[in-house]
């Protein structure tokens, strides 16, 4: 027995030897290595971001700051820590001598700790204040370009391979290309709309600020009769109320092979409709279109006609019955990857787009011209006059008409081919009579030499039937981090539109990396049994308000039927009416409220079944088919016998 007992203890303290010798060989040896199981290969480096770090021609240095002692008293930091530095020693790997990594402890009141200040890294004050938190990066080029991260937020984890492969694409390519940005919309937080400029400005849109880390953004006016030949791509947001002069250069810039995205919209909702902005009600349109260009190039924006997607639909808390609901609204939509176009690079990888009022697009004409659709709705879709959504929209009365057309309708759409001008005749006349001024009529004389009757080559132009896209409130989370806006982004707007611009300059390196961000799986088939759910209590919640309707008319009629100078009386017949009539409209309101109860029931319901399937099924079988294999075994091999 005590044998038996020397030889368990010293195979326990054997296999506890063996197994520590095992974790020291392999972290020393596959330090480096990694296993992605996920779906989409979320972990592991895209080619986009090889691609940019093979393709360095200049060497990088890249610094990343971490307070190590003070990230081990902040778990969930230390671990993201961990993670950014595995990441930027996997960089440094793949792109060899051109990338140097210096890892950095600063201490305080340390030389290392001015340095990363004097970077602009942002310290967090922990102990009172007494030490500051730094967890950052600078990266410098040999030219001595320099790009910060200023402090690596937790909420932007999944977008930590696109901050880090944009640094170094920024580093080796100092250089912007310049943006041309036309739009009556307050993107930059002044407007070019009159009443917009007047409110004082107010924050940039946060897509913006994406633009200009990518692009020189250079303002276009919206009476500008020439576009500069600078411009790479020209970005025009809600062309509303242009002059036809400002409508040729636009012409003439896509003829001579520039390229350009366009955003136009049914219903603007960030458009107070050029009136008093503290009387949006009594404002003007808040339509924008291009019919004469878009002609030309063989689509349109179909007029004064919203989209509606109810399975895509976004939720949103409205008052209803007198009570706080939470409603499908079915011209807020949420497209989805399956949504988009995969043929495309703009879109292929995109997980999600957020649209507002959107419009829908459709090809015109005979122009010879390729348009393909970058966003399309499901087939449950269906237009909705813009007219019913221009003050107080009726969300019950939008879902009770909720008509399917059994269509896919159009978003966004890539325009390509040769095109035609939208001005045969020339350059149209100039507001002012040009004989009465030499100059004027000069430079109309050369315009009119340089005039072109048709593209060179193909053009390139994306379309895109809603500006909304582009508001914060629809795709990000905006924080004040230490004075600063940090954007979380909810939606792939900003993927998209950046994108976008990209792939028309050119530029398909960041695209891959960029468009892996942000990726999400949500419920599909959660959310369809929902809205199923949702309509079929819907239909009789609707008839059961008509039955209140009426019990109410009815009980009116009764009480207008007072005698005269009685005002108080009613006959015996009446009375009883009456209280028949009450007692039907209470029994109505309490089956209206166990048809709203149970509507609440029932979702929870389907949530908790599909999450139970999504979640603990798969699991609960294996578990099941474990114990199966295993007692099976034991059969088979008999239990030993006893000696």
């Amino acid at each position: 027995m005590m044998n038996k007992k020397v030889l368990t203890g010293s195979g326990l303290i054997m296999a506890a030897v063996l197994f520590g010798v095992f974790n020291m060989v392999s972290n020393a040896a596959f330090s480096s290595a990694r296993f992605d199981l996920t779906e989409h290969d979320l972990y592991t480096l895209s080619e986009g971001t090889k691609n940019v770090l093979k393709s360095l021609s200049e060497p990088i240095t890249l610094r990343f700051y971490l307070s190590k002692a003070l990230a081990t008293g902040l778990p969930g930091i230390k671990s993201y820590a961990t993670r950014v530095q595995e990441m930027l020693e996997e960089y440094a790997q793949v792109a060899g001598d051109q990338l140097y990594l210096e890892v950095i402890d600063p201490e305080p009141f340390s030389e290392e700790e001015d340095r990363a200040v004097a970077f602009g890294l942002q310290g967090i004050p922990l102990d009172g204040g007494s030490t500051q938190f730094y967890f950052g990066l600078a990266g410098t080029s040999s030219t001595d370009e320099l790009e910060v991260i200023s402090f690596f937020q937790p909420e932007r984890e999944e977008f930590l391979e696109y901050d880090l492969t944009k640094m170094i694409h920024t580093l080796a390519n100092p250089k912007k290309k310049v943006l041309g940005l036309l739009s009556t919309l307050p993107i930059d937080g002044s407007g070019g709309m009159p009443f917009m400029a007047q409110q004082g400005g107010g924050q940039p849109w946060l897509i913006l600020s994406h633009i200009e880390q990518m692009f020189e953004v250079k303002k276009i006016e919206t009476t500008a009769t020439t576009i500069p030949e600078e411009i790479s791509v020209l970005m025009i947001v809600h062309p509303k109320s242009l002059s036809e002069a400002t409508l040729y250069a636009i012409d003439q810039y896509v003829l001579r092979g520039g390229h350009a995205m366009i955003f136009v919209d049914p219903l603007a909702e960030s458009d107070s409709g050029g009136g008093n902005p503290m009387n949006p009600m009594g404002g003007g349109p808040r339509n924008s279109d291009m019919p004469t260009l878009f002609g030309a190039w063989g689509l349109e924006l179909v007029k004064g006609q919203v989209l509606g997607d109810l399975p895509l639909a976004k939720k949103v808390q409205v008052q209803l019955q007198n009570r706080l609901q939470v409603v499908d609204y079915p011209v807020w939509i949420d497209f989805r990857q399956d949504h988009f176009s995969d043929k495309d690079i703009v879109t292929a990888q995109v997980p999600s787009i957020t649209v507002a009022s959107a419009g829908i697009i459709r090809k015109k004409g005979e122009t010879g011209t390729t348009v393909e659709p970058l966003i399309q709705s499901d087939e449950a879709a269906m237009q909705i006059e813009a007219s019913r959504l221009s003050v107080m929209p009726d969300v019950s009365g939008l879902l009770n008409s909720y008509r399917p057309e059994g269509e896919k309708f159009t978003v966004a759409a890539r325009v390509t081919g040769t095109v035609k001008t939208a001005f045969p005749e020339g350059k149209p006349q100039a507001e002012a009579n040009a004989s009465e001024n030499p100059d004027m009529s000069s430079e109309a004389e050369t315009q009119t030499k340089d005039h072109l009757t048709e593209s060179k080559d193909s053009i390139n132009v994306i379309v895109v039937a809603d500006t909304d896209i582009l508001q914060d409130r629809f795709w990000v989370q905006v924080q004040n981090f230490f004075g600063q806006r940090i954007g979380i982004p909810n939606s792939g707007n900003g993927t998209f539109v950046t994108n976008a611009l990209d792939n028309l300059t050119g530029s398909n390196d960041l695209i891959s990396v960029r468009s892996r961000a942000g990726y999400s799986r949500p419920f599909t088939l959660l959310r369809l049994l929902q809205q199923e759910a949702e309509q079929r209590f819907r239909q009789k919640e609707q008839v059961l308000q008509e039955q209140l309707k009426a019990t109410e008319r009815k009980i009116q009629e009764l009480q207008s039927q007072k005698p005269e100078g009685n005002a108080m009386i009613l006959s015996v017949e009446q009375q009883e009416a009456m209280g028949q009539f009450r007692k039907e409209l209470l029994q109505v309101r309490k089956e209206l409220r166990g048809v709203q109860h149970e509507l609440g029931k029932n979702i929870e319901s389907v949530e908790r079944w599909v999450k139970f399937i999504n979640i603990g099924l798969v699991p609960l079988l294996i578990g099941i088919v474990g114990v199966w294999i295993s007692s099976s075994g034991i059969r088979k091999k008999g239990f030993p016998k006893a000696k």
